[in-house]
C-alpha cells in the first residue's frame, strides 16, 4: 500500500511517531474476528441483499472498497467530502476512507446551499464521493471546484468520475487492507457543526479523539459487544461496529427527526429488541406521546441516549414510562468539538433537580466523565491567550464551561480567529482546553449546570438574564410546549421578551389569560421579575439536525417587530 504524508491540523505538522499506531477502523476488524457471523448492520423496512451485513462482511467490503480508494488516487491524508445519505454505502465508505488514511469532510445538507458551498469551499478537498443529487449540486453550484481532482459516484456516474462499482472491482481480486499507519494526533476527519449559532465551522479530529470517544461511550454507559442499536443520528450510527454493536437504520427522514412516524421506531425495538437508542428531544418529544396514546411499551431497551438540545422533564417523564427499570434516558451533554463531556440519567433529573430547575438553576447535566476537566471562567467574549488555573470561578458562580480531555479538538480547520476565541492553550499539560460557548455553573458536588447558550445571554440595565434558567420556570405551566427569552435592543440595554410555543391542545386558549398566568409565575422568581412581555408564536424556527435547537436569533428578529 502506497503511504503518502500524513495530513496536517490547521497547518501544524502531525507525523506518525514511530511505535505508535491509532486508527479508528481498527474496531471494525476487531469485531469481525471477534463476532464474524454477527449482524453489523440492518436497514429496517429494506429488502435485498443489502439490507443486513455481518460484522465479517461489513470489514470485507470495506477492505474492498479501500483498495478502489487507493487505486482511483484517495490514499492517506486526501481531503474527501462524503455526501452519502445513512446506507450500507455510508458505513463501508466511511471505514474504507479511515483504513486508508483520507480525511473525509462530513457536512450536515440541511444547513443551507450558502453554508454548505462556503464550508466545502473551506475545505477545499481534493475528492467528492456523493449520490447523484451532491454530485448535481456539485456541478451546477461548482462546489470545492478549486482544488478536486477526484469524483466517485454512489450510483450512476452521470455527472463525470468513477462509480462506487469501480471501487469494488478494483478491490474484488485483492485480499485484506493493510489499513494506514495512522498515529493519535493525526487527522481523522473534518466535521462541520451545524452552525446553530453561527457559521459552521470544520472540528479538526484525529484518530485518537474518534477512539476515545468509542471508550468513553463504552465505559460510561456500560455498552457491550452483542448489543443492538436504533441510531438516529447517522453520525452516532457510525460508532455501533466499532462498539460491536448491531446497528438497526430506521427508515426517516434524518433532516426531520421531530415529524417521524413513531411506529417506524418503535416497530424496530420491538422485532429486533433494541436495546440502546439515541434520538434528539424532538424525537423522543413525537415517539412517547404517540406511544403513551397507544399503550406502546420498550421494554427490551437498557438505555436511550438524547442529545442536540436540552430536554424538558416533561419529554423525560413520558419516554421514561416506556421502559422498564432499571433503562432510563440519559443526556450526555457535548458539542461537535467535545463529546462527551458530561452526563445524567432521567431518574436524577426528575426526581433531584427538576424543583431546582423549575425555580431558576439552570439545567443539571450530570457529574463529568471520566477523563474530562471541566472548569468555569469568567464570562468573556474575546479569546482567552493562555490558561491559568486562576481563571476557575468558586462553585454555584456562573461563567463559561471550559474542558479538557481526550475528546476535545484542538482547533478548526482554515479557521484561524475562531481557533483563537474557542480554544485556550494550556502551556502546563500540553493539550488545548476548548470554550462550549455554553454558561453554567458547578455545584457542590461537582455536577456540571447548563443556563444558556453565551451569544443568547439578555443583558439588561438591570443585570444579566440566561435563557435557559429563565425559560425553566415558565415551561413549568402545563398549557407550554417551549419557550424562549431573547433580547431586543443594544446589548447592556436590552429589553427582555418571553417568546411562547403552546401545547397543541391549548392553542384555543385565552392568550390574554394565559400571559398574565405566566407573568405572574415570572414574579414569584427574582431572575425573572422584571420580564414584562410576552410573544405567543406558533412553531418555533430549530435546526434540521436534531429538530431541537431553537434559532433564538430569527426569533429575536420576529419579536422585535412584533413587541411592542
Amino acid at each position: 500500500m502506497k503511504t503518502d504524508e500524513p495530513a496536517t491540523t490547521s497547518g501544524i505538522d502531525t507525523p506518525a511517531t514511530p511505535g505508535t499506531f491509532c486508527n479508528v477502523s481498527a474496531h471494525l476488524p476487531e469485531q469481525a474476528r471477534h463476532q464474524p457471523d454477527e449482524l453489523a448492520l440492518i436497514f429496517a423496512g429494506v429488502h435485498g441483499p443489502n439490507a443486513r451485513w455481518t460484522f465479517r462482511e461489513l470489514d470485507r467490503e470495506c477492505d474492498r472498497l479501500a483498495h478502489g480508494l487507493e487505486q482511483v488516487g484517495i490514499r492517506r491524508g486526501t481531503r474527501t467530502v462524503l455526501m452519502v445519505p445513512p446506507s450500507p454505502e455510508l458505513f463501508a465508505l466511511t471505514f474504507a476512507l479511515f483504513k486508508v488514511g483520507a480525511v473525509p469532510v462530513l457536512v450536515d445538507p440541511g444547513m443551507g446551499l450558502r453554508n454548505l458551498g462556503k464550508c466545502l469551499d473551506e475545505a477545499a478537498p481534493q475528492a467528492f464521493i456523493g449520490v447523484p443529487k451532491a454530485q448535481l449540486a456539485r456541478r451546477l453550484l461548482r462546489w470545492a471546484s478549486k482544488h478536486l481532482e477526484i469524483v466517485v459516484s454512489v450510483g450512476r456516474p452521470r455527472f463525470g468520475g468513477r462509480s462506487l462499482e469501480d471501487l469494488r472491482r478494483c478491490g474484488d481480486s485483492r485480499g485484506r487492507y493493510e489499513m494506514a499507519p495512522t498515529a493519535p494526533d493525526e487527522l481523522a476527519a473534518i466535521l462541520f457543526t451545524s452552525g446553530s449559532t453561527g457559521v459552521p465551522k470544520g472540528a479538526l479530529y484525529t484518530h485518537g479523539i474518534f477512539s476515545a470517544q468509542v471508550e468513553m461511550l463504552r465505559e460510561t454507559y456500560g455498552i457491550e459487544p452483542g448489543e443492538v442499536d436504533l441510531p438516529t443520528f447517522p453520525l452516532f450510527a457510525l460508532f455501533d461496529p466499532a462498539l460491536g454493536m448491531t446497528a438497526v437504520v430506521p427508515q426517516m427522514d434524518f433532516t426531520r427527526p421531530g415529524h417521524v412516524r413513531p411506529e417506524r421506531i418503535w416497530g424496530p425495538i420491538q422485532e429486533h429488541g433494541i436495546t440502546n437508542m439515541f434520538g434528539s428531544p424532538a424525537l423522543l418529544d413525537r415517539v412517547g406521546r404517540a406511544a403513551v396514546e397507544r399503550g406502546i411499551r420498550l421494554p427490551s431497551l437498557r438505555r436511550v441516549l438524547s442529545a442536540g438540545a436540552p430536554s424538558t422533564p416533561a419529554i423525560l417523564e413520558r419516554f421514561q414510562s416506556l421502559l422498564d427499570e432499571p433503562a432510563e434516558v440519559f443526556t450526555p451533554y457535548g458539542a461537535t468539538e467535545a463529546l462527551p463531556v458530561a452526563s445524567i440519567g432521567s431518574r436524577s433529573l426528575l426526581e433531584e433537580t427538576r424543583a431546582a430547575t423549575e425555580n431558576g438553576a439552570g439545567i443539571c447535566v450530570g457529574q463529568p466523565v471520566d477523563g474530562i476537566d471541566v472548569a468555569i471562567v469568567a464570562i468573556d467574549d474575546g479569546p482567552i491567550e493562555a490558561w491559568s488555573e486562576e481563571l476557575r470561578l468558586p462553585p454555584s458562580a456562573i461563567g463559561e464551561i471550559v474542558v479538557a480531555g481526550p475528546v476535545v479538538t484542538a482547533g478548526y480547520h482554515a479557521r484561524s480567529e475562531a481557533t483563537r476565541l474557542a480554544k485556550i492553550p494550556d502551556a502546563a499539560t500540553g493539550r488545548v482546553r476548548h470554550r462550549m460557548g455554553d454558561l453554567g455553573f458547578l455545584d457542590d458536588t461537582g455536577r456540571l449546570w447548563f443556563c444558556g447558550r453565551k451569544v443568547h445571554r439578555v443583558e439588561t440595565r438591570q443585570g444579566v438574564m440566561f435563557t435557559i434558567c429563565c425559560e425553566r420556570i415558565f415551561d413549568a405551566h402545563p398549557a407550554v410546549r417551549r419557550t424562549a427569552l431573547v433580547g431586543i435592543g443594544r446589548r447592556g440595554e436590552q429589553r427582555p421578551v418571553l417568546c411562547v410555543e403552546l401545547e397543541r391542545e391549548a392553542r384555543r386558549l385565552d392568550k390574554q389569560r394565559l400571559a398574565e398566568e405566566l407573568l405572574a409565575m415570572g414574579a414569584r422568581h427574582a431572575i425573572t421579575r422584571d420580564l414584562r412581555e410576552i410573544l405567543f408564536h406558533s412553531s418555533f424556527p430549530v435546526d434540521i439536525r436534531h429538530n431541537a435547537k431553537i434559532f433564538r436569533e430569527k426569533l429575536a428578529v420576529w419579536a422585535a417587530r412584533r413587541a411592542r
